[in-house]
């Protein structure tokens, strides 16, 4: 039986098709402002980030599309599920994000959230968007690397 690796304990949402339809340039390591029922979704791993995406707003910047589903007990301090979120990094960092943004077919999209210290996290991703040719490609040179391992296994038994 084939072991699959195991998910890290505090982390709580991949973009698993990021990669696949983007080539990734550049990550950075955002905080996020959620309200307190949020961060409670999130502990409970009720958050999808599949179709999220961050822009910049006001010098501000600011993570979309990306549905929270609300607290089971959160009555009527509950939240919108699909709010735009404020991301935590330094002017700096933003700066040098609107600027790599402005080229045509740069985005910035989350790959991962998950919990630092208590704090919920998102790994944003600088992103190129791949052809349809590139990510053929990519799954070709996937499976030949896949084969020249089995290969390689039966040899070495």
């Amino acid at each position: 039986m084939k072991k699959h690796p195991q998910k890290s304990p505090n982390v709580k949402a991949t973009n698993k098709k990021a990669r696949h339809n983007y080539n990734i340039l550049e990550t950075y390591e955002a905080g996020m402002a959620l309200t307190g029922t949020e961060i409670k979704s999130i502990r409970a791993g009720r958050i999808n980030i599949k179709d999220g995406f961050a822009q910049i707003h006001d010098g501000e910047l600011l993570l979309s599309n990306v549905h929270i589903s609300p607290y089971d007990q959160g009555n009527q301090f509950n939240h919108d599920p699909l709010r735009n979120r404020k991301l935590l990094l330094h002017k700096k960092e933003i700066r040098k994000i609107a600027s790599q943004i402005q080229k045509k077919g740069i985005t910035v999209v989350p790959l991962k959230v998950y919990l630092k210290h208590g704090f919920a996290k998102v790994l944003l991703g600088i992103a190129e968007g791949k052809k349809l040719y590139d990510k053929r490609e990519t799954l070709k040179r996937r499976d030949q690397e896949r084969e020249i391992r089995r290969n390689l296994k039966n040899v070495l038994r």
